[in-house]
């Protein structure tokens, strides 16, 4: 069963994200009609999105540190690395500045530009490793 926890944190993370920033932060601006309204909400999701990559990711290293140190599993442990900094600096960076911008008058687009490359980036990164976890060995393939 310890074997198989990577590859359902990783499912969690990806499918988590998924779900969250590409169905229910859309949703609430189309249902919520303002963006005075849906934006604090939008941005409590990412932000419990965010937490929940970071405590996943740090599972995943100390679930995936176990196995033997090949190229293959510094790859993944890469990618778990940059989604976790990607989420932290969109967390203690990139949110200040769109609150920031939002009450100044600052470049608002830019900075929602911004954080919602980096969602992608936390989106592709756990992909990639649910991806390499899920891969069947070579000479395992079934018929």
């Amino acid at each position: 069963m310890l074997q198989r926890l990577p590859l359902m944190l990783a499912a969690l993370w990806w499918g988590g994200i998924s779900a969250l920033s590409f169905l229910a932060v859309p949703l609430l601006f189309a249902r919520l009609g303002s963006p005075a309204v849906a934006g604090p909400v939008a941005a409590q999701i990412f932000s419990l999105q965010c937490w929940a990559g970071i405590i996943i990711g740090g599972l995943l290293l100390v679930l995936l540190k176990r196995g033997q140190p090949t190229p293959e599993a510094f790859t993944t442990l890469g990618l778990v690395c940059l989604a976790m900094l990607l989420a932290l600096v969109q967390e203690f960076g990139v949110a200040q500045k769109i609150v920031t911008a939002r009450a100044s008058g600052g470049d608002l687009k830019l900075w929602h530009t911004i954080g919602s490359v980096m969602v992608l980036g936390q989106w592709l990164c756990p992909g990639a490793v649910l991806w390499r976890l899920g891969a069947v060995p070579r000479g395992h393939q079934q018929s």
